[in-house]
């Protein structure tokens, strides 16, 4: 317990240390605390933290944590950061083999990096393979940008298109 207790303190010394060192006007405003988020999303989904974003989705800010449960299940939680309540859930798997991932998958994952960078040009930083809650599979392409933003593409395993994209202010943890 002190071992998770300490990595969430370095998380939140981490995350309020790298706002304190950035240019704040480019980020989102926030009306509930990291750890208030935090706290909501391990209620969720217990485990370790491993990774949190901060991202804005249709002007609103959300965190988004990347929790590692006990039984090696990965999760993504988001928080709404305007409220401190949970707004999605979604099951990580390690790749496109993964059964749950290539039993909805129609669109390789050639096909869909080209229909991520041809909605956002750059060049793609990390993909990881999702689940949503209904079932469904999806690409996260996170692309850095020629200005140098961080973009987050999801494209849909199944029929190929873009279903979200959110800009990325901050990523805090592995990869």
């Amino acid at each position: 317990m002190k071992k998770f207790a300490l990595s969430i303190s370095a998380l939140v010394f981490a995350a309020t240390s790298t706002l304190a060192l950035a240019d704040h006007h480019e980020f989102p405003k926030t009306k509930v605390s990291l750890e208030k988020c935090l706290q909501a999303a391990l209620k969720t989904k217990a485990g370790d933290v491993v990774k949190v974003e901060l991202k804005l989705e249709n002007k609103t800010p959300v965190y988004e944590f990347d929790i590692e449960s006990a039984d090696g299940t990965a999760w993504d939680v988001e928080c709404d950061a305007n409220t401190g309540k949970i707004v999605e859930v979604e099951q990580e798997v390690d790749s496109a083999d993964h059964p749950l991932f290539k039993a909805k998958l129609k669109v390789n994952e050639a096909d869909a990096r080209k229909t991520a960078l041809a909605a956002y040009p750059g060049e793609i930083v990390e993909v990881e393979y999702e689940i949503e809650k209904d079932g469904s599979a999806s690409y996260e392409f996170d692309i850095k940008t020629k200005d140098g933003k961080e973009i987050k593409v999801e494209v849909d395993a199944t029929s190929g298109k873009v279903v979200e994209a959110h800009q990325e202010f901050y990523q805090i943890g592995k990869e």
